[in-house]
C-alpha cells in the first residue's frame, strides 16, 4: 500500500496546550536534574532476550559505578525472575546505602503486595505505580471513566500508603513514592493535573523536603508530537499543580520521533526535576531517552551532569553485553565513529584547531586561566571520555593531507612541511585507492616509515604483510666527523637548531647494500659536504632543493626533526631538472638530523631506479680519525665477519684496533679480519705499542706481558663422558708446541660441570699455572647446511696467593649457558679487594674459535685462550 497524498484524512494532528505565555523559551539549564535508569526494568523487558541474572547484576553494578542514585530494578510482580533479582540484590549487599531501588507495579492490589514483599528488608525504596489515564485507553482498552480511572488510582495509592506503614514499622525501609499517569503525552492536561492532585492527597505524606515530595511522573510513553509540545504540557502541569514544592517532577521521554533527547531537555526548561532513561537509549520500540547523551549535553555545556563516564569504553561494552545490542557507530558521544574526521576540509581544520588549542592552554597555563575546549567540529574533548585523539582524524580516498599530516605529528611528533606533506598525501592516496578501504594510523604511520626509511620508535626494519614492505635503505649513516678546512682537527658538532656556513670536510662510515664503507667529501656546509662525499664514492648527483627543521619535546631531550627536498642531476639535464626526492632525518643534533635526512631522501631514489652502485675499492671497516666507539666497530665487525664480539671482549677488540690504526690508518675489512685472527686465534699479533687497560685495573690483556708465549696448544680428538650429577669427564690428544717449534702430543684427562672446565682440569696436570674461565659466549654463524658454532672465552692467570676454587666458573650444558651470576660474583669480589687494598695483577686472554661442532669450538677457544697466557710445561 503506498503512502497517501492527503494523510490527513488517516492522521490527526496533536491538540496544541493553550499557554500563549510560556516561560519555558526564555530559560536555560544550569543544574542537572535527578537521574534514574530504567535498564534494568523498561529496558530489560524491551530485549528479545532478557537479561540472565548475572547480566543484570553486572548492569547494576555499572550503574552505581555510573553515579546513578535512584535505579528502578524491576517488575517484581511480573515474574518469579525478576522477584528474585532484586531479592538477591538487597539479600547479596549489592546495594549501596545512598542508593534509592525503583520498583513497578500497575494498580493492582495483588501486585502490590508481592512487590512489597520483593523489597523487604530493603534500606532505600521508591514504589512506583502507575494506571492509564488517556482517552484511548480509557474508551478502548479499560472502558473506564474519569471517576473510575481517579478512583483506581487513589484507592490503590491507599493500599500502598498502608503497606509503607507496615514495612517502616517491620524494616525500617524509607520509603518515597512515585505515580505515573500513564501516556500523560496524550492525556488531557487539566485531567492530569486533576488526578494528580487527588493521588496526592491520598497518599497524604508529601512534604516540602526533597526526600519527601511525591513523585509524578509524566511519561512520553508514545512521542506523539514535537518536543516544544512536550514542553508546554510541562510547564502547563507545574503551573497548574497543586502544591508544586512537595512534588517533583519527573519525565520518562520515549523516542518514536527521534525527538527524545529534544523532548527531554525542553521538558526540563518547562519544569521538571528528573529524568527517567536508559543508557544508550534501549527501551520499547525506537528507545527511551538516551540519558548518557544528555548527561554529555550538558557536560559539554559546563553543567556537572553528576554522572561518571570518564571511561565510557567500560560503559559500552557493560551494555552490549548485557543488552545483546550493538550501539551505533555514529551514536552521539558513543560510537567509534563520533570524533572521527574522513573529510579533508574537516580535518584540516581540526588540524588547525588543536595547534591554536595548544598554544591558547599554554598561555592560561601560564596566566592560571581556564583552558577552554574550543575545536572545529569537536563540541566535547574525547579525552575527557578516556578517549584518544587517535581515531580524530581517519583516513580514506575522501581524506586531506592535512589530515594525514597530522596523524603523522600525533604518532610521530613530525610536523610536515607542506610541500612533504603534499607528497605524502599522494602515497596514502595512491594506497587508499588501490585498497578501497580506510586507512588506520597504523597503516599510514607504515607507509610513512617504508616511504622515508624512518625508523620510528617501536618499529624495526623490515616490516612485511601490511600495505606497504618496509625496508631498510641501501644506505645506513654509522657515524661521521666533521673537519673544518684543511684542518685535520675534528670540529665539535654544531647544537640543535645552529647550522654553520663554513667549508667544511666530512669523514663519514655508510653502510653500502650491507658493506661498511668510509666516505669522504667536502663543502659549504654538512650537507653539501655528504652530497660531494656520495658524488665522489658512489656517482649519486643529487643538490638540495628544500630543507626545514624544527625541535621535537624540551630539555635534554630534545631531539632534532629535518625534511630534505634532494634533485638528481642526471647526465644531459640542467641544474634543478631532474626527478625530486623527500627524505626524513631524526637526531640529536641538528647535523646529524639533516645527514640522515639526506640519505633517506637518496635512498628513496635508489629504490625507484634500482641502479647499482660502484663497488667499493678499499673496503674500509676501521679508521682511528673517524669518533666512533666500541659498541659500534662491534656491530661493524658482526655486519662484516659475522663475529657477535661478547660485551667484555669488545673493548679489548677496540684497544687493539685503536693501536694498530693509529700506525696504519684506515682498516679495511681483510686486514681487520687478520688482525681479529692474530689476536684471539693463533696469538701472534704483533702491535706497535702495547695495549692494555689503565694500570689502575691491575690487568694485562692477550699477551701484554713482555715475554713471548712458550707454548701454544691445539685439540687434536677429544671424548667427552657423562659422569653423575651431570658432571662430565675429558679425554683427548692436544699438541704442545713449544716457541722453538717443537711440539709434543700428549693425553689430557679431566673432569669437571661441564666440557670446559673438565678440560681445565686436566691441562692443570701438564702446565705450571693455574686457568679459571671468566666469561663464555658463542653464536652461530652461517645458515642451511654451512652453520657453524662460534665461541668466546676469557681465561684468567691465577697467582700463586690467589688459588680459591670458589672464584672457577663452573660450566655445564654449553646449550643453556648463562655467566650472569658469576660475572657479578666477580665484580663483587674485585670491588672488596679494591676496598681491603688488595691490588693483584690478573692476567686475561680471550680466544676465539669457529667449528661445525658447539662442544668443539668451546674446547678449542679454551685452548686458543690459553696460549695467550705464557703457559709453561710441567
Amino acid at each position: 500500500m503506498p503512502m497517501l497524498k492527503d494523510p490527513s484524512t488517516k492522521y490527526k494532528p496533536y491538540t496544541p496546550v493553550n499557554l500563549p505565555d510560556r516561560q519555558w523559551p526564555s530559560r536555560v539549564t544550569t543544574t542537572a536534574p535527578i537521574w534514574l535508569s530504567t535498564d534494568l526494568r523498561d529496558g530489560n523487558q524491551a530485549l528479545a532476550n532478557p537479561m540472565s541474572i548475572e547480566q543484570k547484576t553486572r548492569f547494576f553494578r555499572q550503574l552505581v559505578k555510573c553515579g546513578l542514585k535512584e535505579i528502578e530494578v524491576a517488575y517484581p510482580a511480573a515474574s518469579e525472575t525478576d522477584f528474585g533479582f532484586v531479592r538477591g540484590l538487597i539479600e547479596g549487599g549489592e546495594v549501596p546505602d545512598d542508593v534509592w531501588v525503583q520498583v513497578l507495579t500497575p494498580a493492582r492490589a495483588d501486585l502490590i503486595k508481592r512487590t512489597f514483599e520483593s523489597i523487604a528488608g530493603c534500606k532505600n525504596v521508591i514504589i512506583h505505580m502507575y494506571n492509564a489515564t488517556a482517552p484511548l485507553f480509557r474508551e478502548v482498552v479499560f472502558r473506564n471513566s474519569k471517576e473510575q480511572t481517579i478512583a483506581l488510582a487513589v484507592d490503590h495509592t491507599v493500599l500502598v500508603r498502608k503497606l509503607v506503614e507496615e514495612y517502616e514499622q517491620k524494616y525500617g525501609t524509607n520509603f518515597r513514592y512515585e505515580y505515573s499517569p500513564e501516556l500523560f503525552t496524550q492525556t488531557e492536561p487539566d485531567f492530569a493535573v486533576e488526578i494528580c492532585d487527588k493521588v496526592k492527597e491520598a497518599w497524604a505524606r508529601a512534604g516540602t523536603e526533597r526526600m519527601k515530595r511525591i513523585i509524578f511522573n509524566l511519561p512520553s510513553t508514545v512521542e506523539i508530537a514535537p518536543p516544544n509540545h512536550y514542553a508546554d504540557q510541562i510547564e502547563y502541569f507545574c503551573r497548574h499543580v497543586s502544591e508544586r514544592e512537595k512534588i517533583l517532577v519527573s519525565l520518562h521521554p520515549h523516542n518514536d520521533r527521534g525527538q527524545g533527547i529534544a523532548a527531554a531537555e525542553l521538558g526540563l526548561l518547562g519544569g521538571a526535576d528528573r529524568i527517567e532513561g536508559c543508557l544508550f537509549g534501549n527501551g520499547e520500540r525506537t528507545g527511551n531517552v538516551d540519558l548518557v547523551t544528555l548527561a554529555l549535553n550538558q557536560y559539554s555545556q559546563g553543567v556537572d551532569p553528576g554522572l561518571d563516564f570518564s571511561d565510557i569504553q567500560s560503559v559500552i561494552d557493560t551494555v552490549v553485553y548485557c543488552n545483546d545490542l550493538p550501539v551505533h557507530p555514529r551514536h552521539p558521544y558513543a560510537g567509534e565513529l563520533v570524533f572521527t574526521a574522513f573529510s579533508g576540509s574537516h580535518q584540516d581544520a581540526i588540524k588547525k584547531g588543536f595547534e591554536s588549542q595548544n598554544r591558547l592552554w599554554s598561555e592560561a597555563e601560564s596566566t592560571g586561566g581556564n583552558k577552554y575546549w574550543n575545536m572545529p567540529y569537536l563540541p566535547l574533548d574525547p579525552a575527557d571520555l578516556g578517549c584518544t585523539y587517535e581515531a580524530v582524524i581517519r583516513v580514506n580516498s575522501q581524506s586531506g593531507k592535512g589530515g594525514i599530516a597530522y596523524l603523522v605529528k600525533q604518532s610521530l611528533e613530525l610536523d610536515l612541511p607542506r610541500k612533504l606533506q603534499i607528497s605524502f598525501y599522494a602515497v596514502i592516496q595512491e594506497l587508499s585507492e588501490k585498497t578501497g578501504k580506510e586507512m588506520r594510523v597504523e597503516d599510514i604511520v607504515q607507509a610513512f616509515c617504508g616511504t622515508y626509511f624512518y625508523r620510528a620508535p617501536g618499529i624495526s626494519l623490515p616490516v612485511t604483510g601490511g600495505l606497504v614492505t618496509m625496508k631498510d635503505g641501501r644506505l645506513d649513516l654509522k657515524s661521521f666527523r666533521f673537519y673544518h678546512g684543511s684542518n685535520a682537527e675534528p670540529m665539535e658538532l654544531p647544537e640543535a637548531g645552529v647550522v654553520l656556513d663554513e667549508h667544511r670536510r666530512i669523514v663519514a662510515k655508510v653502510s653500502v647494500d650491507g658493506q661498511v664503507r668510509i666516505l669522504r667529501g667536502e663543502g659549504n656546509g654538512p650537507l653539501s659536504a655528504l652530497l660531494d662525499s656520495l658524488r665522489a664514492n658512489l656517482d649519486l648527483d643529487f643538490q638540495i632543493r628544500e630543507y626545514s627543521e624544527h625541535a621535537i619535546g624540551q630539555g635534554a631531550k630534545v631531539l632534532a626533526a629535518s625534511y630534505v627536498q634532494v634533485v638528481e642531476q642526471l647526465p644531459g639535464q640542467s641544474s634543478g631538472e631532474g626527478k625530486t626526492y623527500w627524505g626524513v632525518g631524526v637526531d640529536s643534533d641538528i647535523a646529524g638530523s639533516g645527514l640522515k635526512a639526506v640519505i633517506s631522501a637518496v635512498n628513496s631514489a635508489l629504490r625507484a631506479s634500482e641502479r647499482k652502485l660502484p663497488e667499493d675499492k678499499k673496503g674500509i671497516l676501521y679508521d682511528a680519525k673517524i669518533s666512533v666507539g666500541v659498541v659500534e666497530v662491534a656491530k661493524d665487525l658482526k655486519a662484516s665477519l659475522g663475529y657477535e664480539v661478547p660485551s667484555r671482549m669488545q673493548r679489548v677488540l677496540f684497544e687493539i684496533l685503536q693501536s694498530i690504526g693509529e700506525t696504519e690508518g684506515a682498516l679495511d675489512s681483510r686486514r681487520v679480519s687478520e688482525v681479529f685472527d692474530a689476536a684471539f686465534v693463533r696469538h701472534d699479533l704483533v702491535t706497535p705499542k702495547p695495549y692494555t687497560f689503565p694500570p689502575t685495573n691491575g690487568m694485562s690483556i692477550n699477551g701484554t706481558d713482555e715475554d713471548a708465549a712458550p707454548l701454544k696448544l691445539s685439540l687434536k680428538s677429544f671424548n667427552l663422558k657423562a659422569l653423575e650429577q651431570g658432571a662430565r669427564q675429558f679425554s683427548g690428544t692436544i699438541l704442545f708446541a713449544s716457541s722453538n717449534g717443537k711440539g709434543e702430543t700428549r693425553t689430557v684427562q679431566g673432569e669437571g660441570n661441564g666440557p670446559l672446565s673438565a678440560l681445565l682440569s686436566g691441562l692443570h696436570e701438564h702446565i705450571t699455572q693455574r686457568m679459571t674461565i671468566r666469561d663464555f659466549h658463542g653464536h652461530s654463524l652461517g645458515q642451511g647446511s654451512e652453520v657453524m658454532a662460534a665461541s668466546y672465552v676469557e681465561l684468567v692467570l691465577d697467582s700463586e696467593e690467589d688459588q680459591d676454587p670458589t672464584r672457577e666458573l663452573q660450566i655445564g650444558s654449553l646449550t643453556n649457558f648463562t655467566v650472569g651470576s658469576w660475572q657479578k660474583r666477580l665484580v663483587a669480589d674485585e670491588e672488596r679487594e679494591a676496598t681491603e687494598g688488595r691490588k693483584k695483577k690478573v692476567i686475561s686472554s680471550w680466544g676465539v674459535a669457529k667449528d661445525v661442532d658447539i662442544t668443539a669450538s668451546g674446547l678449542q677457544a679454551v685452548l686458543n685462550a690459553a696460549n695467550g697466557l705464557n703457559l709453561t710445561l710441567v
